[in-house]
């Protein structure tokens, strides 16, 4: 009986075989399907990425913008440019990397080791690697006559500061990869820095690349812009010398001063000590010192914040110039006692340029009432509020060409059930608040300059590498912040506050009768970060002006924890500073005296 063969078997192998075919195939689809997508989908990534460092080598670097300042009808330059070298390697070029070491240890100086340059220019994982920077002229000049495969070297700016440590919070710096940190290197650092190049030759035959030229560019560098401050130089340097002073004889923990043109916010002065040496930041231990405080330190002011409580009321309209009340010696709001710093007692009736005389609190928690029909409620608050962010401008950044510069502080006015009335009665007499130097001296600017508020501004000009020059124009940021009339009142009470202490024995306060000086002090308990207030550390404040026939230069001064055993802080450590300024504007800067 014949018998058909059995195939299962043989179908199980061509099963089987059909499998692996099919799972080959998928696998080479997917290597293709991978290879397409790197290839082509990503070749420009991976292209980019893997000449990411080998192309270091051959950027040409721009010239970062200078930075210069007023003095006289000149200018006098604060930051320039110095052209040092950087020392690099291509390590996949490098032959005999003892040797090579050896050579560049022996120009480099004593401080280099060889070994340290050996393990860089061996280094195999990397087109690119710094063995040195800042090398001179003739270093530079000495290494490239070896001709070394893969070792060059590139031009950079570097910055040198012909003023020394002039400004150099407000300056900054550039840190070593070359990017602006702190003050107008860092706000400005984009169109400082400019565009870097590229060589169109990469390497000679010998592996090692050719020198930047007219001829040898694919991409021309650009130049950053050159910028012009609007400091006065002379003004900079006597102020910084001032508050040296008074930081060294205060034993304070430190000294901010800021000298505003009241009628165009433009920044004539601004400064802290202690300051360092921007040319050798990297010796720097404390980076607070990089900060430049007048504006980065918003803190809780004082009594300068009554000069913009009182021209609040006044402008409001429920209380007029010549108004006066009665000072019962404190306040209770929200179960809490309000009482003046010195006084325990009621002061009797007062009017409204006593109450900023004798520095009352509870004269400007009643200012705060009258805002409110004749008690703190949600309407005072509302209208307090109005005037602090959307009239003066406060607990926001002015927008100044600084780094890090801070907003300040403004308590919302809405109810939060934890004794709001008591936070904006301490807001009236500048507690429970914050704000910078800066941003005091706009926001009092525009109470006495006939009631607008200018953006405070450093820039003058900028000039781009093409010759095009930009000139900066004052820029109104709010009009009536106050009344004109107000306005004209208030630089009378500031004025009368100046003769005052003259007359309580204040005799730096004496000035010329052809110029108008007002001013206001201001002593602010330090905020604990857990909760309260220091029983002994204050910042000591003032705000003031000087001019002729109309307020000229705004000048705000912050001392911080002087080191003194009696009286305001605000009186014994800060109007002095804003004293030794004010005659320092009116003798040597040509301040308009009266007509």
């Amino acid at each position: 009986m014949n018998r058909s063969p059995d195939i299962a078997p043989l179908r199980a192998v061509i099963s089987r075989g059909k499998a692996w075919f099919g799972l080959i195939v998928l696998i080479f689809s997917l290597f293709l399907i991978r290879s397409f997508y790197l290839q082509v989908i990503r070749y420009n990534y991976y292209k980019n990425a893997a000449l990411s460092d080998q192309l270091k080598e051959y950027e040409v670097q721009a010239s970062r913008g200078t930075i210069s300042a007023h003095e006289g009808g000149g200018l006098v330059p604060l930051v320039l440019n110095q052209k040092l070298f950087t020392l690099y390697a291509d390590p996949t070029l490098v032959k005999h990397p003892a040797k090579v070491a050896d050579k560049l240890a022996g120009i480099l100086g004593d401080s280099t080791n060889s070994g340290d340059l050996q393990k860089l220019v061996s280094s195999q994982h990397t087109r690119y690697v710094i063995l040195a920077k800042k090398l001179t002229p003739d270093q530079s000049d000495k290494i490239l006559k070896f001709e070394f495969p893969g070792i060059g070297t590139q031009e950079h700016d570097y910055r040198t500061y012909p003023q020394g440590s002039m400004a150099a919070q407000l300056l900054g710096f550039v840190n070593d990869e070359g990017s602006g940190e702190y003050g107008v290197e860092q706000a400005l650092d984009s169109k400082l820095a400019g565009h870097n190049g590229l060589l169109k030759a990469v390497t000679d035959v010998r592996g090692v690349p050719l020198a930047a030229s007219s001829d040898n560019l694919s991409t021309a560098p650009v130049s950053g812009n050159d910028i012009t401050l609007t400091l006065n130089v002379g003004m900079q340097a006597q102020t910084e010398k001032i508050i040296k002073a008074a930081h060294d004889k205060l034993h304070a923990k430190g000294v901010s001063a800021v000298i505003l043109d009241t009628n165009s916010g433009a920044v004539k002065a601004m400064a802290n000590y202690p300051s360092y040496d921007p040319a050798n930041y990297q010796d720097v231990d404390d980076p607070n010192l990089f900060k430049n405080g007048t504006v980065t330190d918003a803190v809780e002011v004082g009594s300068i914040m009554k000069v913009l409580t009182t021209a609040a009321a006044l402008d409001q309209g429920v209380v007029q110039k010549d108004t006066s009340f009665y000072d019962p010696g404190s306040f209770t709001v929200d179960g809490f006692k309000i009482t003046d710093v010195a006084i325990d007692h009621s002061t009797g009736q007062q009017n409204l340029a006593s109450l900023l005389n004798l520095s009352l609190n509870t004269g400007a928690t009643w200012l705060l009432m009258q805002m409110g029909g004749g008690q703190i409620n949600q309407k005072a608050r509302d209208v307090w509020h109005d005037y602090m962010v959307n009239h003066f401008l406060l607990g926001q950044a002015t927008g100044i060409a600084q780094g890090y510069e801070s907003a300040g502080y403004i308590p919302s006015p809405k109810d939060n059930g934890a004794g709001i009335n008591l936070t904006y009665a301490n807001t009236s007499f500048g507690q429970a608040m914050t704000a910078t130097p800066l941003q005091m001296a706009a926001a009092v600017s525009s109470a006495i300059n006939g009631g607008t508020y200018y953006k405070p501004y450093l820039i003058d000009k900028t000039a781009t590498s093409d010759g095009k020059v930009t000139t900066t124009k004052p820029k109104v940021m709010k009009t009536d912040t106050v009344s004109p009339q107000v306005s004209n009142d208030m630089v009378g009470f500031m004025n009368y506050f100046v003769t005052e202490h003259l007359a309580e024995g204040f005799g730096y306060m004496r000035f010329s009768p052809d110029y108008s000086v007002g001013g206001k002090t201001g002593s602010a308990q330090i905020a604990k970060p857990t909760g309260g207030y220091y029983d002994n550390e204050f910042y000591g404040t003032f705000v003031g002006f000087v001019g002729g026939d109309k307020p000229e230069y705004t000048i705000v001064v912050y001392v911080n924890q002087p080191q003194i055993p009696y009286g305001y802080v605000g009186a014994q450590a800060a109007q002095p500073v804003f004293a030794d300024l004010a005659h320092m504007l009116i003798d040597d800067f040509g301040v308009t005296p009266r007509r």
